[in-house]
C-alpha cells in the first residue's frame, strides 16, 4: 500500500425531502374546524423553525442520511465500511460511485471506480451476458481489446459460461452477481466499490469473491467493502469506517472498529444476582450469582492485558449431589473462545445441601484486547445441566488499561497469550559475507565470544 490518497471526502452530506401526509376524517364538525384552524397555524409556525416545508397540506421534512462524513483512503488499502440498516452505509457508495451528488462537501477521487451496489446494476435485461460484458466494460472506460483479454476469464470465474448467450433477465439472483462481480473485479478499475449483494451468493463463490479482492488489492488497487459480515470484514480489511446515524462514528484499524460496532447494543455489567424464590435452576440447585472480579475480589468491568480475571459463581445446593460448574466465554462477534469446567478432582465430591461459591481465574496476558461475554452453566454430576445462562455477564480488556505492556496495538488472534520463547546464537556469518556487525565493540553476542554457546530464554534440546 503506498501513501497516495484516492479517494478524499471532506464533510459529505445527503439531504432528502420526507413528506408527511395530513390526518384524513370522514366526518368533521365545525367546532373542529375552527378548532384545527388554530392550530394548524401555530404548526405551521413550529414546523417552518423546524426547517420544515408545507406542500399542500403535507409536511415535507429534511432527513439527513450523510451528514459530515470525512475520511481518507490509500491506494492499495481495503476499507470496510460498517454499520447498522440505515446509517448511510450505501448512500455513501453511491456518492463514491458518482450516482448521486451530494447536498454538502465534496469527494475527490483518483481512479476510474467499478461499483457492485445492486444485483443487476449496469446491466441491459434484454441483453445477453456476452454483451453486458463488453457493456460494462465500456462504461468502464476499457477498450473492446482490453475487455476481449479479460473475457474468458471473466466468464470462467462467473461460471455461466453456459448461459452466456441468454439474455440476463432470465438469470437467476445468483447469476446476476457472479457476473456483475466478475466484470467489476476481472477489468482492472483502479478503484472497486462493492456493496454487501455477495451475500446472495452461496458460500464457495462468497469465498471466491473475498480472495479475488484480496488479490484486488494486493496489486495496488483500492477496496471499498461494505458487508455485515464481520469475519469478511476483519479478513479483507485493514481498516474500517464505523456509520451511525449518517455520521463517522468510529475510524481506524478494523478490530478496533468491528469491536465498538459490536458492543454498541451491549452494556458491561460485572454482576448478576438473584433472590432464593426466582433464581434459576432445578429442585436439585439454584444460581445465586456470577461475577467477574480483580484479583483483589472486587466487582470489575474493564481489565487490563496484565490483569487476571476471577469470574466467581455461587449457587445454592438444595440436596446432596455431584455439582460441576462451568463457564463458556464469547468475544463481541459470538466466536467461542473457550469452555472451562472445574478440575477432574471436584467431580466427585458429594456437596451436602448449602450455598457454595466457585471460581475460575483467566490468566493475566491471555486474552486479546475486547469484549467478552460469560455463559454460565451449573450441572448434577458431569452430563445434565440444571442451569444454562447465556450472556450472563460481561467485561472488556483493553490493552491501554492498567499497566504498559509490550507491543500495544491491535493484535491478529482470539487471544493474546504471553508464551516462553528461547534462542542460541548457532555461528558466525559465512566469510563470504562482508557485512559489518551492527553491535561492534558492545556487549551483544559475537561468534569468537564464550558468550556464543550461550542459550537465553527457554532451553530446549
Amino acid at each position: 500500500m503506498s501513501d497516495e490518497i484516492v479517494i478524499r471526502a471532506e464533510g459529505l452530506g445527503k439531504k432528502y425531502a420526507i413528506g408527511h401526509a395530513a390526518e384524513r376524517e370522514g366526518y368533521t364538525a365545525l367546532r373542529d374546524v375552527m378548532a384545527r384552524g388554530v392550530k394548524g397555524l401555530w404548526r405551521k409556525t413550529a414546523d417552518l423553525a423546524r426547517g420544515r416545508a408545507i406542500v399542500a397540506g403535507n409536511t415535507v421534512e429534511e432527513f439527513w442520511a450523510l451528514k459530515d462524513v470525512s475520511f481518507e483512503v490509500k491506494r492499495g488499502e481495503v476499507l470496510g465500511i460498517i454499520g447498522r440498516n440505515g446509517a448511510g452505509k450505501s448512500t455513501l457508495l453511491k456518492i463514491l460511485s458518482r450516482i448521486t451528488e451530494p447536498s454538502e462537501g465534496r469527494v475527490a477521487i483518483n481512479g476510474r471506480v467499478a461499483s457492485l451496489l445492486e444485483v443487476g446494476t449496469g446491466f441491459h435485461p434484454e441483453l445477453s451476458g456476452r454483451e453486458n460484458i463488453y457493456l460494462n466494460g465500456a462504461i468502464l472506460g476499457m477498450t473492446r481489446g482490453e475487455i476481449r483479454k479479460k473475457f474468458d476469464e471473466i466468464v470462467a470465474f462467473a461460471e455461466i459460461d453456459k448461459f452466456l448467450d441468454t439474455p440476463v433477465k432470465r438469470y437467476s439472483s445468483g447469476m446476476y452477481v457472479r457476473l456483475a462481480f466478475a466484470v467489476a473485479a476481472h477489468l482492472e478499475p483502479e478503484i472497486l466499490v462493492v456493496d454487501e449483494v455477495l451475500a446472495v451468493g452461496d458460500a464457495e463463490f462468497q469465498k471466491k469473491c473475498l480472495g479475488k479482492m484480496a488479490e484486488v488489492a494486493g496489486g495496488g488497487r483500492t477496496v471499498l467493502f461494505v458487508s455485515h459480515n464481520s469475519a469478511a470484514v476483519r479478513q479483507l480489511s485493514a481498516s474500517a469506517v464505523l456509520l451511525e446515524n449518517g455520521r463517522v462514528s468510529a475510524i481506524g484499524s478494523t478490530p478496533m472498529v468491528l469491536d465498538r460496532y459490536l458492543s454498541a447494543n451491549r452494556r458491561t455489567n460485572g454482576e448478576a444476582v438473584w433472590n432464593f424464590d426466582d433464581a434459576p435452576g432445578s429442585p436439585a440447585l439454584k444460581l445465586k450469582a456470577v461475577r467477574v472480579q480483580n484479583r483483589g475480589g472486587d466487582i470489575q468491568t474493564t481489565f487490563g492485558l496484565d490483569e487476571p480475571i476471577v469470574v466467581q459463581l455461587e449457587y445454592w445446593v438444595l440436596r446432596e449431589e455431584k455439582i460441576t460448574s462451568s463457564i463458556w466465554l464469547y468475544n463481541a462477534s459470538g466466536v467461542n473462545i473457550f469452555a472451562n469446567h472445574q478440575n477432574l478432582e471436584w467431580q466427585d465430591v458429594l456437596y451436602a445441601p448449602g450455598q457454595y461459591s466457585s471460581w475460575c481465574t483467566i490468566p493475566a496476558r491471555f486474552l486479546n484486547s475486547g469484549t467478552y461475554s460469560v455463559r454460565a452453566l451449573l450441572a448434577v454430576g458431569t452430563n445434565h445441566n440444571h442451569v444454562d445462562r447465556d450472556d450472563v455477564i460481561s467485561f472488556v480488556v483493553d490493552d491501554w488499561a492498567g499497566k504498559p505492556v509490550d507491543f500495544v496495538g491491535d493484535w491478529a488472534g482470539l487471544i493474546r497469550p504471553v508464551l516462553p520463547w528461547g534462542g542460541k546464537h548457532l555461528d558466525q556469518l559465512p566469510n563470504s559475507c562482508n557485512a559489518p556487525s551492527p553491535h561492534a565493540g558492545s556487549n551483544a553476542m559475537r561468534g569468537n565470544d564464550a558468550a556464543s554457546n550461550r542459550i537465553f530464554g527457554t532451553k530446549y534440546q
